[in-house]
């Protein structure tokens, strides 16, 4: 028996994150479980931990995709550990999961994420995390927001945009 597939939203941002972001990625969490989402991490601390946590308080279901071999490294929120063996590379793994991807802030790892999902037409919604520019000029790829629940209104907006154009 199947029955209608849930969306699989991305959060991505950095492993060791400040206490604030932390709490917006934990209320992000709990935003995306109460609406259905699946959420999908690279399964490790920081951002990563925190949306977990706020996903799994909520009774919503997590993945985390592991740049490691161990799936005992994955936070404890994590539902289904996926020990990838690929490092860093395991960023496309996490994108390509998606049908959004919403960055808080983070770090290096972060924009790599951005751009591998800006290059396969992922949409990407973002509170507080990189700006980005092409020939010295700011590129408006990225759907800003304020709030985790601006944040998960805009993730289910672009979701619904993708389906009814298919």
């Amino acid at each position: 028996m199947t029955g209608p597939r849930l969306p699989h939203v991305a959060v991505i941002g950095a492993g060791a994150a400040a206490h604030d972001v932390q709490v917006v990625a934990e209320d992000l969490g709990r935003e995306l479980a109460t609406r259905g989402a699946v959420v999908v991490c690279g399964g490790l601390g920081g951002v990563m931990e925190a949306v977990c946590r706020g996903a799994h308080a909520a009774g919503g279901r997590t993945i985390g995709i592991l740049p490691g071999d161990d799936r005992g490294e994955a936070n404890p929120h994590v539902e289904v550990a996926i020990a990838t063996g690929l490092g860093e590379a395991r960023n496309v793994l996490v994108v390509r999961t998606a049908d959004v991807v919403i960055a808080v802030g983070g770090e290096y790892g972060t924009l790599s994420e951005i751009a591998f999902a800006l290059r396969l037409g992922t949409p990407v919604v973002g509170i507080g995390t990189w700006e980005l520019a092409k020939g010295g000029r700011p590129v408006d790829a990225i759907v800003r927001v304020a709030s985790a629940a601006e944040a998960a209104d805009a993730a289910f907006q672009a979701i619904l945009r993708s389906t009814t154009s298919e």
